[in-house]
């Protein structure tokens, strides 16, 4: 199965949910291909912000590897899942979707969260640097709940 995490600028909370998943993952012995990629083209090129690094080394995990990149046409047809960190990067998906069986792929990560009160991964960009572990304890939980989604099927 081929997964792509989408956020707006790629460079916090989809390379967070990309190496927390590839992470999980491997611990499950679960064969996935997991990517990120940005919605807008803000940071294309660029390492994931440094606090989310932080935050992801504190858990024994890394993402320095990674590199910004926008959502392309090619990945409605490469991923079997994309999912959005948020509605409005749900909705910039659905827009770009080719066609209605593109359209179908696209679902918001929380969705697999079990008892996380929210349908949204909030940016943790622009505030305290604490927002990024919270983050992370976030896409964790979702990301265990979509391996148990994936595991049932």
């Amino acid at each position: 199965m081929n997964i792509l995490m989408v956020c707006l600028g790629n460079i916090c909370r989809s390379p967070m949910a990309e190496g927390i998943l590839r992470h999980l993952a491997h611990q499950r012995g679960i064969n996935l291909s997991v990517d990120s990629a940005g919605t807008a083209d803000y940071h294309i090129g660029e390492a994931p912000d440094r606090r989310a690094r932080i935050a992801m080394k504190r858990q024994s995990m890394s993402i320095e590897d990674l590199r910004g990149r926008q959502v392309s046409l090619q990945d409605f047809s490469r991923y079997d899942m994309l999912l959005a960190m948020d509605n409005n990067n749900r909705r910039d998906l659905l827009r770009l979707a080719p066609d209605d069986a593109a359209r179908q792929k696209v679902e918001l990560l929380l969705t697999f969260a079990s008892n996380a009160g929210l349908t949204e991964v909030p940016d943790p960009y622009y505030g305290p640097d604490s927002g990024f572990d919270e983050t992370f304890h976030l896409l964790e939980n979702a990301c265990n709940g979509l391996l148990d989604a994936i595991g049932k099927r």
